[in-house]
């Protein structure tokens, strides 16, 4: 590991200690194997006048849910030091009183909820006081002669400080064992299976000691030559079975989550470990990280997830009763999962959730296998582990967080959504928390879109080979499959049955019928699998009430919905709803020009706002109104409605 600081960009913040403070902060953060994810903290010491012109010594701590690698001078709560070394001096504090005393301490009430280690930062008599999690050092650690390897590596100036919980209860130890101590003697501290502490009146030696006793650590374990696992031949893309384990994993959670998979090679290697489900059963990397993954991965070793998923939940129960002290029992999911031949998969509401537990547990991988190859892979004992799984202020922690959307965890599909009613669904289904599989025959779909939580997919959904590639996709992205919106189609060019072109009658019946049939036959067998599975038809008003020169749409559009009320009495007892919309005169899509409009209008001798709004409501229906439509459909509120042919016009005559 190698510093980052430059001098030219510090120069900038020479005079300011506490924009100094979000530099460094910043380079500490944005290196991944020093902190993960909220991880780490870090403050400097000002002295302030208070609004009575009184000086006083102020700690700038990190606040809580901030990232230290994003941080802002907002991040930073400021707290009165004098308070936090008399906190210090108390024989006991609990957690409720710690929050409480250091919130009373703040000079600024709207600032952040200092980190549960300020009282730490506040003792440690420098300006400032780096905190990192470095993977390397607690790699070494969590081995059965952890102590005697840092011993080895750091000499007699490296303070060791045995595991004990975080927050009063570290302080308080580091209180007592530094009690007549010369803090210059020391070059940092090191907390067994928790991180490292470094401390210096000038932010960059600070910084850089860090650097420097991580890099050691690293160049220990290098010279160990303990490599990576090297079995990363990986079993087939499956689908289907990621697709079950998403499945019980989300009746494990009582709500749907994400399946997301890591398939990168050292995944795969550390997935066909022989003894995989052993190393992965003794606990977490740090036990800052179990409110992320939980204590212990699923192991997907048969091809029963059922079957693994009642044995975790039975084994989280025995660890919930062997320690519990009258808290209530978090839900017994499992976080993440190791799947051999396959790799890991990260399980969350969110692609945000499911990427920190990703991150979290790829550096967890790497750490267990470097710890066992270089001795034995040895995490803290299951009370130790217990007491921060079920702390106070993690579990407020996770309060905070909210009941979140109403769709997260879901996963949808929606054709012909590169434009108009497709895209609109896709917006509205982002915005209530899916995430979203986009198809369409238009290469720019791969660009329209920019959230993360949306994947564009190239298809001809003519192509069955396409089609079915793009839904096994969509499972492998996400995990699974519960909504589907199926929405491409084309409207031919007019002509009378008389006149009617056979190319424009077979490619109306291809796109607009046969498709979808073949569609809802590669997602039936992924939507039976699916949480609250569901399916809307993009139908057309012409299916009630069409028009001359429209057959080879209208019996199409009709066919369409027959094939969906056929469907909706097919997959009912498989708990799959199907209904389908008629929309007209949507005229917010890319078929509809500014001409063409005009063009329409003066046919009926109307302005062009008159044209639009030309119904019983005199109101213009738009592809948001549909699509707010299709995503009510798939939601709560027609969770006992299937078969249902629903008309978004504005009110047609004819219709009526």
């Amino acid at each position: 590991m190698e510093s980052s600081w430059k001098d030219t960009e510090a120069a900038a913040f020479s005079d300011d200690l506490l924009k100094l403070r979000v530099y460094t902060s910043r380079l500490l953060g944005h290196e991944e194997d020093l902190v993960l994810h909220g991880g780490g903290n870090t403050s400097v010491k000002i002295r302030e006048k208070n609004i009575f012109g009184e000086e006083q010594d102020i700690l700038y701590v990190k606040g809580s849910g901030w990232d230290l690698g994003t941080i802002e001078e907002a991040g930073f709560a400021p707290v009165k030091l004098a308070t936090l070394l008399r906190l210090a001096e108390l024989k006991e504090l609990s957690d409720i009183d710690m929050v409480k005393n250091q919130r009373m301490a703040m000079t600024n009430p709207s600032a952040p909820n200092p980190s549960v280690e300020t009282i730490l930062h506040g003792l440690i008599p420098y300006t400032f006081v780096d905190h990192t999690h470095a993977d390397a050092v607690v790699t070494i650690t969590n081995t059965p002669s952890g102590e005697d390897r840092i011993k080895e590596i750091y000499g007699p100036n490296m303070m060791i400080i045995p595991y004990v919980m975080p927050g009063f209860i570290l302080a308080r130890t580091i209180y007592l064992m530094t009690q007549g101590v010369n803090w210059d003697d020391l070059d940092g501290m090191i907390l067994m299976n928790h991180g490292v502490f470094t401390f210096d009146h000038d932010a960059k030696t600070s910084y850089e000691k860090m650097i420097s006793i991580v890099d050691r650590a690293e160049k220990y374990l290098e010279g160990k030559n303990l490599g990576a696992p090297k079995n990363s031949d990986a079993l087939p893309a499956d689908p289907m079975g990621l697709a079950r384990i998403r499945q019980s994993v989300s009746h494990s959670f009582g709500k749907p989550v994400l399946a997301d998979q890591n398939t990168a090679s050292e995944a795969i290697a550390f997935s066909n470990l022989e003894n995989v489900a052993k190393l992965t059963s003794l606990g977490p990397l740090t036990p800052d990280h179990i409110i992320r993954t939980k204590r212990v991965p699923a192991v997907f070793a048969s091809d029963t997830p059922q079957e693994v998923i009642a044995a975790y939940e039975k084994d989280y129960q025995r660890y919930f009763d062997a320690l519990n002290d009258g808290e209530t029992r978090l839900d017994p999911a499992p976080r993440w999962g190791i799947w051999p031949g396959h790799g890991a998969m990260a399980f969350g509401p969110t692609l945000k959730h499911t990427g920190i537990i990703k991150d979290i547990t790829r550096h967890t991988m790497q750490a267990i296998y470097r710890s066992e190859k270089m001795e034995k892979w040895q995490a803290l004992p299951e009370k130790d582990l217990f007491e921060v799984e079920y702390w106070s202020l993690e579990q407020a922690k996770l309060k905070k967080a909210g009941a979140g959307k109403p769709m997260d965890g879901r996963i949808a599909l929606v054709t012909g959504a590169a434009g108009g009613i497709g895209k609109a669904c896709v917006d509205h289904l982002v915005e209530a928390g899916a995430v979203v599989a986009a198809l369409d025959i238009n290469p720019a779909i791969t660009d329209t879109f920019a959230s993360s939580s949306v994947i564009g997919i190239v298809c001809d959904v003519t192509d069955g080979a396409q089609l079915k590639g793009a839904v096994e996709t969509t499972v492998l992205r996400f995990g699974g499959l519960d909504m589907v919106i199926a929405n491409a189609g084309i409207f031919p060019k007019s002509a009378h049955i008389a006149e009617m072109d056979e190319g424009n009658w077979d490619r109306s019946l291809s796109i607009n019928v046969t498709s979808q049939q073949r569609l809802m036959t590669y997602c039936i067998p992924y939507l039976e699998l699916g949480f609250d599975p569901a399916i809307v038809i993009i139908g057309s008003k012409n299916v009630p009430a069409p028009g001359p020169g429209a057959g080879a749409y209208s019996v199409a559009k009709a066919g369409l919905t027959q094939l969906a009320r056929v469907a909706a009495m097919e997959l009912g007892s498989k708990g799959i709803r199907v209904n389908t919309i008629h929309p007209n005169a949507v005229y917010d899509t890319a078929i509809w020009t500014d001409e063409v409009l005009q063009q329409r209008a003066d046919h009926y001798g109307l302005t062009v706002q008159e044209y639009k709004t030309n119904n019983v409501l005199k109101q213009e229906v738009t592809s948001h109104d549909v699509a707010s439509l299709a995503v009510q459909m798939l939601g709560p509120l027609f969770a006992k409605i299937t078969g249902a042919q629903v008309p978004i016009d504005g009110g047609n005559d004819r219709v009526i």
